[in-house]
């Protein structure tokens, strides 16, 4: 995955704010509209930019709980893995999940409307999968920065 320093800007623009038109990315990045909207394609196609995406706020939509928990499996088995990395994305209370080192093996960030729900979902979706070990629950107080803007290096010339 190849880009250069324009692309490196266009990047950066769009992380910022994605609606803008192709006219105001192109000008703020040097280009015409046509070039910048060849350059978005590529950097779509190519898997550079992975999704165009609004952030929500959860407890907008009543889903003000958030929680990040840590999960541990019985075994560290591929199959094991891939059955719970499967379950993660068809959860929809599961906004994030990331496969870690460490204490843990999984990270998930989770919204619930309430702990009740909460607590239904622990059951549903840990304590009656015999391969989690454990998990343990850190309720979010308050969200301090949210974003999935990633630092970008322009590469040299």
């Amino acid at each position: 995955m190849q880009y250069d320093r324009t692309d490196a800007r266009i990047l950066e623009i769009v992380q910022k704010n994605n609606r803008l038109t192709s006219e105001v990315i192109g000008e703020m990045a040097g280009l015409s509209a046509t070039a910048c909207q060849r350059r978005l394609k590529r950097l779509r196609s190519d898997g550079i930019i992975e999704a165009d995406v609004s952030i929500v706020s959860p407890k907008a939509v009543g889903r003000p709980l958030q929680m990040l928990v840590l999960v541990s499996l019985e075994r560290e088995r591929a199959d094991i893995i891939d059955r719970f990395k499967k379950a993660i994305k068809s959860s929809t209370e599961v906004v994030n999940g990331f496969y870690v080192t460490g204490d843990a093996d999984f990270v998930l960030y989770i919204t619930a409307r309430t702990m009740d729900d909460y607590e239904q979902f622990t059951r549903r979706f840990f304590y009656e999968n015999p391969n989690i070990k454990g998990f343990k629950t850190m309720v979010i107080v308050d969200r301090v920065k949210v974003g999935f803007a990633i630092p970008i290096e322009s590469p040299e010339d």
